[in-house]
């Protein structure tokens, strides 16, 4: 809880009892009850009658050294059974806890209704940095409340994934039961409604399917019971089993239809049914069969865009046409209802791409070629599609920059940035568990970190990163050659097969007439041909201009607000001179300029994008955007800065 700061005291604001007798007390199972803010704050002239659990709260650092020296013990217990250390961690008072552990308070002391530790008060409030401290004094993360929960149950139920990882890193079990039986990973389920920490306790290889002590319910089982749809997808994607039983003989399915949560029912029949659980029709075990949805998934593409161009251009009388059409367009409900799922989605793309490039190759030398068989035009199709295929392959084959990662420079990283007190998802990733170089992005689709990274393209069915960024502006412009190739051999077509076209004489319609009843197959090919070519030309021209004016990826310039190394402020935080803003300062101007501090030059930037020498005429400036963390790369990654050091992005909570 947060109180208003007082003027005339330290500025960092208390937690202070109410007259409640069960002001500090706490619930593993219910909202938090902390203690509140009293409503008159003391003027300093009060400070000097403080005592030592009233100094403490308000961080009197004078006050408590008078005490001390005058003889009060840094152990006694307050009226309500809290020492001195207990309030001092819950207000994360770094020097405080230190003063209080170099007069050997005791720091694994139980006290309060729920029989807590300091580091417990410290873990449920979100302390990292009080975390770091109390058990680099020998703290004990594995002692148990007055409820049966450690320290890594606590964090997991309010979403502090960064004290969660660290728990981890120094070696507690991902796994660790309380007194009920339940994981860390069933608590994140139940309580936190996000990715985090569920992905990061995932990664570090929770039991999916474990079930607690009394009620037998697994994650998703207790995920049900809040409808918590974020991390019921993620523990379906891990393999969590969908008929497992709890003590009462329920399943998730019987959960949710007991909470009459109607969208989650459905969801997991329908995951029932891709399972081969339920049984809903003599077919299914073809339409959930994996090998046969992938074919359906390759082939689809090929057979809609034929079937579009060749009903229309078939010689059927035009109500045979509309029965054709709508028999088709029943057949495509038919089969993307049954066969296509969100993974079949990211692969759709390139395969209706590949598809869309083989009918107009197959148009060109069966249709276009007598018209257009010019030694020069084929050549130059011949050699654009060469092209075109090599970055094709590149940019789908080539690794765009995943960030690679074993388990002990996992743990390093996050011992590392904790000790540092720049332990954050900002900086790092819950899924990979590694510390993000600058520039980077997790991938949700390939799940992975990516150097550098500018998206993830559905057409190449790959992210575009570091590594193959240039193989997708090589794409992108032969692409977009090949698409006026093919639209020019239609324009050629209809020059020597339609009647003479005017737009004066003939107007849209008439134009638009002769063209269809031409060749509906050549006016679809071209209508394929000017809708790709739109599309390609804007992402080339966007690609162009971030890449050589702004020096900035897709992903930084979306989430520009995000990336405060972007930041400039007409004055820095702390001097006159234009100034980088950093995480967690303030500043009075409102909106900052956004300015890229990797820009080099118009063309400089281009050059060092595509990695182009020139036979050594150009030099391009090579950065290994997998091992760069900073803006400067001067500074080392995991240099060691002392514990509690002076930062200025620093503040308490």
């Amino acid at each position: 809880m947060m109180a208003e700061v007082d003027p005339n005291c330290n500025p960092m604001q208390p937690i202070l009892p109410q007259e409640s007798d069960h002001q500090h007390s706490y619930s593993a199972t219910t909202d938090m009850d902390y203690p509140q803010a009293m409503p008159n704050q003391p003027g300093t002239e009060d400070f000097k009658n403080f005592d030592i659990t009233r100094a403490t709260q308000y961080g009197v650092f004078d006050r408590i050294k008078e005490l001390i020296k005058a003889g009060t013990d840094v152990n006694q217990m307050d009226r309500e059974n809290v020492s001195p250390l207990h309030w001092a961690a819950i207000n994360n008072r770094i020097d405080i806890v230190k003063y209080y552990i170099s007069k050997d308070a005791v720091i694994d002391r139980f006290g309060g209704d729920l029989n807590s530790t300091s580091l417990h008060w410290a873990t449920r409030q979100g302390h990292l940095s009080m975390v770091v401290l109390l058990m680099s004094h020998g703290a004990d993360p594995s002692l148990r409340d007055g409820e049966g929960c450690s320290c890594i149950h606590l964090a997991a139920q309010f979403g502090h994934t960064a004290i969660v990882a660290y728990l981890i890193a120094k070696g507690q079990d991902v796994d660790m039961v309380d007194r009920n039986g339940m994981t860390a990973l069933m608590w994140s389920a139940y309580r936190v409604f996000g990715h985090d920490p569920l992905q990061l306790l995932l990664t570090f290889g929770a039991i999916v399917n474990k079930a607690d002590k009394f009620q037998g319910n697994t994650p998703l089982h207790w995920a049900c019971l809040t409808g918590n749809h974020v991390v019921i997808n993620i523990l379906l994607k891990r393999g969590a089993s969908i008929d497992a039983e709890n003590t009462k003989g329920q399943t998730p399915l019987d959960i949710a239809m007991q909470m009459k949560n109607v969208g989650l029912a459905r969801k997991l029949r329908d995951e029932r049914y891709m399972q081969g659980l339920d049984q809903q029709h003599p077919c299914q075990k073809y339409t959930t069969n994996k090998t046969v949805r992938k074919y359906v998934v390759y082939i689809f593409p090929f057979v809609a865009i034929f079937l579009m161009g060749w009903i229309p251009e078939s010689s059927f009388w035009w109500p045979e046409k509309v029965a054709l059409c709508m028999i088709f367009f029943g057949v495509w409900k038919l089969t993307t209802n049954i066969f296509f799922d969100d993974s079949a989605m990211n692969v759709i793309p390139v395969v209706w791409y590949f598809a869309t490039k083989f009918w107009m190759y197959l148009t060109w030398f069966t249709i276009f070629f007598p018209y257009v068989n010019g030694m020069w035009e084929n050549v130059g199709l011949l050699l654009n599609s060469a092209l075109l295929f090599y970055n094709v392959y590149k940019c789908m084959m080539t690794d765009p920059g995943y960030i690679k990662s074993n388990r002990e420079d996992k743990i390093k990283a996050i011992l590392d940035l904790a000790e540092r007190q720049t332990l954050s998802l900002n900086q790092f990733c819950s899924t990979c568990l590694i510390r993000k170089p600058i520039r980077s992005k997790h991938c949700s689709i390939c799940n992975k970190c990516v150097a550098k990274f500018d998206h993830h393209c559905p057409w190449v069915y790959n992210c575009v990163g570091a590594f193959n960024h240039k193989y997708f502006l090589g794409y992108l412009i032969f692409l977009m050659g090949l698409l006026s190739w093919c639209f020019y051999g239609c324009v050629q077509f209809w020059k020597n097969r339609c009647p003479p076209m005017s737009f004066y004489d003939d107007g849209i319609t008439g134009v638009s007439y002769k063209i269809l009843h031409t060749s509906p197959w050549v006016a679809w090919m071209a209508l394929n041909a000017l809708g790709h070519l739109t599309w390609v030309t804007a992402m080339l021209a966007c690609q162009l201009y971030q890449i050589m004016w702004l020096a900035m990826t897709s992903n930084e310039r979306l989430n520009q607000g995000r990336y405060f190394h972007f930041h400039r402020y007409e004055q820095g935080p702390n001097s006159s001179e234009p100034g980088v803003c950093e995480e967690g300062h303030t500043h009075t101007q409102k909106a900052p300029k956004i300015i890229s501090p990797f820009h080099r030059g118009i063309f400089k930037n281009l050059i060092d994008t595509l990695d182009f020498q020139c036979c050594g005429l150009l030099r391009p400036n090579r950065i290994d955007w997998t091992a760069r963390y900073t803006v400067d790369d001067s500074v080392s990654p995991f240099h060691k800065v002392p514990f509690n050091a002076p930062r200025e992005n620093y503040q308490f909570v």
